[in-house]
Protein backbone atom coordinates (compact mmCIF):
# COMPACT_ATOMS: atom_id res chain seq x y z
CA UNK A 1 0.00 0.00 0.00
CA UNK A 2 3.18 2.37 1.06
CA UNK A 3 4.92 1.90 -2.46
CA UNK A 4 1.63 2.58 -3.84
CA UNK A 5 1.14 5.98 -2.50
CA UNK A 6 4.84 6.13 -3.13
CA UNK A 7 4.42 5.98 -6.53
CA UNK A 8 1.25 7.81 -7.35
CA UNK A 9 3.32 10.93 -5.74
CA UNK A 10 6.32 10.99 -7.71
CA UNK A 11 4.09 10.50 -10.77
CA UNK A 12 2.01 13.64 -9.55
CA UNK A 13 5.50 15.35 -9.40
CA UNK A 14 7.11 14.21 -12.63
CA UNK A 15 3.66 15.90 -14.55
CA UNK A 16 4.06 18.93 -12.50
CA UNK A 17 7.39 19.38 -12.97
CA UNK A 18 7.05 18.82 -16.69
CA UNK A 19 4.06 21.43 -16.99
CA UNK A 20 5.83 24.76 -16.72
CA UNK A 21 3.16 27.13 -17.83
CA UNK A 22 1.85 28.03 -14.67
CA UNK A 23 4.86 28.92 -12.69
CA UNK A 24 7.39 31.78 -13.29
CA UNK A 25 10.92 33.05 -11.99
CA UNK A 26 12.58 36.29 -11.17
CA UNK A 27 16.17 37.39 -10.00
CA UNK A 28 15.75 40.66 -9.01
CA UNK A 29 19.52 41.14 -8.76
CA UNK A 30 19.81 40.76 -12.55
CA UNK A 31 17.31 43.31 -13.41
CA UNK A 32 18.68 46.33 -13.10
CA UNK A 33 21.40 45.67 -15.52
CA UNK A 34 19.96 43.06 -18.32
CA UNK A 35 20.73 43.76 -21.98
CA UNK A 36 20.77 41.71 -24.58
CA UNK A 37 24.14 40.44 -23.71
CA UNK A 38 23.88 38.91 -20.57
CA UNK A 39 20.30 37.96 -20.84
CA UNK A 40 21.46 34.45 -21.61
CA UNK A 41 23.36 34.32 -18.81
CA UNK A 42 20.84 35.41 -16.38
CA UNK A 43 18.60 32.88 -17.86
CA UNK A 44 21.15 30.46 -17.51
CA UNK A 45 21.21 30.72 -13.51
CA UNK A 46 21.09 27.30 -11.35
CA UNK A 47 17.52 28.25 -9.77
CA UNK A 48 15.44 28.54 -13.35
CA UNK A 49 13.59 26.16 -13.42
CA UNK A 50 12.96 26.78 -17.10
CA UNK A 51 16.88 26.49 -18.37
CA UNK A 52 17.79 22.64 -19.14
CA UNK A 53 21.63 21.81 -18.03
CA UNK A 54 22.62 18.93 -20.90
CA UNK A 55 22.27 21.87 -23.49
CA UNK A 56 24.85 22.75 -25.75
CA UNK A 57 25.44 26.08 -23.73
CA UNK A 58 26.83 23.68 -21.20
CA UNK A 59 28.47 21.06 -23.10
CA UNK A 60 29.79 23.31 -25.72
CA UNK A 61 28.36 19.98 -28.83
CA UNK A 62 26.91 21.18 -31.90
CA UNK A 63 23.95 18.70 -31.58
CA UNK A 64 21.37 18.66 -28.66
CA UNK A 65 19.33 21.15 -27.29
CA UNK A 66 20.47 25.15 -26.76
CA UNK A 67 19.14 28.65 -26.03
CA UNK A 68 19.44 31.76 -28.19
CA UNK A 69 18.34 34.95 -28.08
CA UNK A 70 15.10 35.20 -30.54
CA UNK A 71 14.29 38.55 -29.89
CA UNK A 72 14.87 41.59 -27.87
CA UNK A 73 13.57 45.39 -26.93
CA UNK A 74 15.22 47.26 -24.44
CA UNK A 75 14.96 46.94 -21.52
CA UNK A 76 11.47 45.24 -21.09
CA UNK A 77 11.27 42.40 -23.25
CA UNK A 78 13.22 39.62 -24.43
CA UNK A 79 12.45 36.31 -25.77
CA UNK A 80 14.62 33.06 -25.91
CA UNK A 81 14.04 30.08 -27.71
CA UNK A 82 15.14 26.58 -26.75
CA UNK A 83 15.76 24.63 -29.76
CA UNK A 84 16.95 20.97 -30.55
CA UNK A 85 19.90 21.13 -32.78
CA UNK A 86 20.10 18.39 -35.56
CA UNK A 87 23.37 19.75 -37.55
CA UNK A 88 25.08 23.10 -38.01
CA UNK A 89 22.58 24.11 -40.00
CA UNK A 90 19.36 22.47 -39.03
CA UNK A 91 17.51 23.10 -35.93
CA UNK A 92 13.69 22.24 -34.54
CA UNK A 93 12.15 24.74 -31.70
CA UNK A 94 10.81 22.88 -28.39
CA UNK A 95 9.86 25.82 -26.45
CA UNK A 96 9.87 29.76 -26.05
CA UNK A 97 10.75 31.89 -23.06
CA UNK A 98 9.68 35.71 -22.84
CA UNK A 99 11.30 37.67 -19.72
CA UNK A 100 9.05 40.82 -18.89
CA UNK A 101 10.74 42.97 -16.56
CA UNK A 102 13.25 40.40 -15.59
CA UNK A 103 9.75 37.78 -14.75
CA UNK A 104 10.50 34.74 -17.07
CA UNK A 105 7.31 32.95 -18.33
CA UNK A 106 7.01 29.94 -20.59
CA UNK A 107 4.95 31.17 -23.77
CA UNK A 108 2.09 28.54 -24.43
CA UNK A 109 2.05 26.07 -27.35
CA UNK A 110 -0.78 26.47 -29.84
CA UNK A 111 -2.47 23.10 -28.39
CA UNK A 112 -2.93 25.29 -24.91
CA UNK A 113 -3.96 27.93 -26.65
CA UNK A 114 -6.76 26.45 -28.73
CA UNK A 115 -7.54 24.44 -25.64
CA UNK A 116 -8.53 27.57 -23.49
CA UNK A 117 -9.85 29.39 -25.99
CA UNK A 118 -12.42 26.49 -26.50
CA UNK A 119 -13.29 26.10 -22.82
CA UNK A 120 -13.49 29.95 -22.90
CA UNK A 121 -16.45 29.84 -25.55
CA UNK A 122 -17.88 26.45 -24.33
CA UNK A 123 -18.03 28.36 -20.75
CA UNK A 124 -19.33 31.59 -22.19
CA UNK A 125 -22.35 29.45 -24.29
CA UNK A 126 -22.85 27.43 -20.99
CA UNK A 127 -23.02 30.72 -19.04
CA UNK A 128 -25.48 32.40 -21.67
CA UNK A 129 -27.66 29.30 -21.93
CA UNK A 130 -27.85 28.96 -17.98
CA UNK A 131 -29.44 32.73 -18.35
CA UNK A 132 -31.30 32.18 -20.85
CA UNK A 133 -33.13 29.52 -19.31
CA UNK A 134 -33.75 31.27 -15.81
CA UNK A 135 -35.73 33.87 -17.85
CA UNK A 136 -38.21 30.80 -19.60
CA UNK A 137 -41.71 30.33 -18.18
CA UNK A 138 -44.36 27.87 -18.91
CA UNK A 139 -48.03 27.12 -17.94
CA UNK A 140 -50.23 24.47 -18.89
CA UNK A 141 -52.94 26.95 -20.26
CA UNK A 142 -50.34 29.66 -21.66
CA UNK A 143 -47.59 27.29 -22.66
CA UNK A 144 -43.21 29.37 -22.86
CA UNK A 145 -42.83 32.80 -22.54
CA UNK A 146 -40.00 34.80 -21.47
CA UNK A 147 -39.90 36.88 -18.51
CA UNK A 148 -37.17 39.33 -17.90
CA UNK A 149 -36.21 41.59 -14.82
CA UNK A 150 -34.94 44.56 -16.39
CA UNK A 151 -38.19 44.57 -18.79
CA UNK A 152 -40.47 44.87 -15.82
CA UNK A 153 -38.22 47.81 -14.37
CA UNK A 154 -37.87 49.56 -17.70
CA UNK A 155 -41.91 49.59 -18.08
CA UNK A 156 -41.83 51.20 -14.77
CA UNK A 157 -39.23 53.81 -15.45
CA UNK A 158 -41.24 54.87 -18.27
CA UNK A 159 -43.19 58.15 -17.98
CA UNK A 160 -47.03 57.09 -18.43
CA UNK A 161 -48.29 59.31 -22.00
CA UNK A 162 -51.48 61.19 -21.58
CA UNK A 163 -53.72 59.84 -24.34
CA UNK A 164 -55.24 62.45 -26.91
CA UNK A 165 -58.67 63.03 -26.62
CA UNK A 166 -60.32 63.02 -29.73
CA UNK A 167 -62.33 65.74 -31.62
CA UNK A 168 -66.14 65.16 -31.85
CA UNK A 169 -67.76 65.02 -35.06
CA UNK A 170 -70.43 67.49 -36.01
CA UNK A 171 -73.35 64.89 -35.94
CA UNK A 172 -72.20 64.23 -32.08
CA UNK A 173 -71.90 67.94 -31.83
CA UNK A 174 -75.12 69.18 -32.81
CA UNK A 175 -77.24 65.52 -31.46
CA UNK A 176 -75.68 67.41 -28.02
CA UNK A 177 -76.83 70.46 -28.84
CA UNK A 178 -80.02 69.46 -29.75
CA UNK A 179 -80.41 67.81 -26.72
CA UNK A 180 -78.92 70.66 -24.35
CA UNK A 181 -81.49 72.66 -25.87
CA UNK A 182 -84.47 70.49 -25.67
CA UNK A 183 -83.19 69.72 -21.70
CA UNK A 184 -83.04 73.59 -21.29
CA UNK A 185 -86.52 74.08 -22.47
CA UNK A 186 -88.15 71.75 -20.08
CA UNK A 187 -86.12 72.62 -16.95
CA UNK A 188 -85.22 75.99 -17.37
CA UNK A 189 -82.65 77.38 -15.13
CA UNK A 190 -84.24 78.86 -11.70
CA UNK A 191 -80.71 81.15 -11.15
CA UNK A 192 -78.14 83.45 -13.59
CA UNK A 193 -74.93 84.90 -13.34
CA UNK A 194 -74.47 87.80 -15.29
CA UNK A 195 -70.67 88.01 -14.94
CA UNK A 196 -68.32 85.62 -12.96
CA UNK A 197 -67.72 86.18 -9.33
CA UNK A 198 -71.50 88.08 -9.01
CA UNK A 199 -74.05 86.80 -7.09
CA UNK A 200 -76.93 84.52 -9.26
CA UNK A 201 -80.01 86.35 -9.61
CA UNK A 202 -83.47 84.12 -9.57
CA UNK A 203 -84.68 83.47 -13.12
CA UNK A 204 -88.40 84.45 -12.82
CA UNK A 205 -90.75 81.53 -14.45
CA UNK A 206 -93.57 82.70 -16.32
CA UNK A 207 -96.44 80.79 -15.09
CA UNK A 208 -99.78 79.80 -17.05
CA UNK A 209 -103.08 81.62 -15.18
CA UNK A 210 -105.02 78.76 -13.37
CA UNK A 211 -108.80 78.34 -15.09
CA UNK A 212 -111.44 79.65 -12.01
CA UNK A 213 -112.98 77.32 -9.56
CA UNK A 214 -116.21 77.61 -11.29
CA UNK A 215 -115.32 76.48 -14.60
CA UNK A 216 -113.46 73.73 -13.09
CA UNK A 217 -116.09 72.62 -11.18
CA UNK A 218 -118.55 72.98 -14.79
CA UNK A 219 -116.51 70.61 -16.47
CA UNK A 220 -116.59 68.02 -14.00
CA UNK A 221 -120.62 68.34 -13.91
CA UNK A 222 -120.50 68.13 -17.44
CA UNK A 223 -119.26 64.55 -17.81
CA UNK A 224 -121.58 63.39 -14.69
CA UNK A 225 -124.44 64.96 -16.40
CA UNK A 226 -124.11 63.20 -19.77
CA UNK A 227 -123.74 59.93 -17.81
CA UNK A 228 -127.49 60.22 -16.19
CA UNK A 229 -129.23 60.82 -19.45
CA UNK A 230 -132.70 58.65 -19.61
CA UNK A 231 -132.44 55.63 -21.67
CA UNK A 232 -134.96 54.89 -24.74
CA UNK A 233 -137.84 53.14 -23.65
CA UNK A 234 -137.36 49.67 -24.20
CA UNK A 235 -140.68 47.62 -26.42
CA UNK A 236 -143.84 46.09 -24.65
CA UNK A 237 -143.75 42.40 -25.04
CA UNK A 238 -146.13 41.01 -27.68
CA UNK A 239 -149.91 40.23 -26.78
CA UNK A 240 -151.04 36.79 -26.67
CA UNK A 241 -153.73 35.77 -28.73
CA UNK A 242 -156.73 33.12 -28.93
CA UNK A 243 -156.80 30.25 -31.16
CA UNK A 244 -159.68 29.70 -33.48
CA UNK A 245 -161.50 26.49 -32.80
Amino acid sequence: MASLQLRTLVKFVVQFADNLLGISWVDSGWVPILNPGNVLDYFSERSNPFYDRTCNNELYQMVGVEYILLHAQEPILYIIRKQQRQSPTQVTPLADYYIIVGVVYQAPDLGTVISSRALSAVHGIQSAFDEAMSYCRYHPSKGYWWHFKDQEEREKAKPKSKKKEEASSLFQRQRVDTLLLDLRSKFPPTFYQPKPGEKPIPVEVKKEPEPPAEAVKQEEREPATKSSAPAPPSKPPPEKRARLQ
